[in-house]
């Protein structure tokens, strides 16, 4: 979200052995955090609202935003499956999480299908948009044929990877080489 609107960032990322000390210093003993200014966040959704609206990628209007709301909330229940299959069930549920991978997308290519402005809500992108970019990206390495039955999700796939920064960042050294999960499972 940060790079496709223009965004520089620091990121900083903790090595194993700084996080004992990081953790005691983070309001609820974990991370991400961001600093803004005097404004310090901590948890990821939070952190990607504030981001959003400052962005001005949360909608036009309070329905746009309600709506980028429900589709986001939709969103972080499919990372979270995906989250326990790659963190807890990757040797044994792989198999029963890649068949109902389609019904879960199946979603998606219909909301997709149903707005003719070519994102989840509208015809601006939303910080929902982003999400949906991620998880279609790792659900390409854990299925590479995982949107061949949904035309409409390919579609949006390249759009999306097709936005000049998006593409610049996909294509760097620096997204090339950060892994997609901590374990190294994908």
């Amino acid at each position: 979200m940060l790079k496709d609107q223009g965004k520089e960032w620091e990121d900083i990322a903790v090595s194993g052995q700084e996080w004992p000390a990081v953790k005691q210093s983070c309001l609820f003993g974990q991370l991400p955090k961001l600093e803004d200014g005097n404004l310090i966040l901590y948890q990821t959704n939070a952190i990607r609202r504030h981001l959003a609206r400052k962005l001005g990628v949360y909608g036009q209007n309070e329905r746009d935003a309600a709506l980028i709301d429900m589709m986001d909330d939709s969103l972080v229940d499919l990372l979270g499956k995906y989250m326990k299959l790659i963190y807890q069930e990757y040797d044994t549920g792989k198999e029963k999480y890649l068949q109902e991978l389609p019904e879960n997308l199946r979603r998606y290519e219909k909301i997709l299908s149903g707005n003719k402005g070519g994102f989840l809500v509208g015809s601006q992108i939303s910080f929902a948009d982003y999400l949906l970019l991620s998880l279609l990206l790792y659900h390409q390495v854990l299925c590479p044929s995982c949107l061949d039955s949904f035309p409409t999700l390919r579609s949006y796939l390249d759009r999306m990877c097709a936005r000049p920064n998006l593409q610049t960042y996909l294509q760097s050294d620096a997204y090339k080489s950060k892994p997609i999960n901590a374990n190294g499972k994908q």
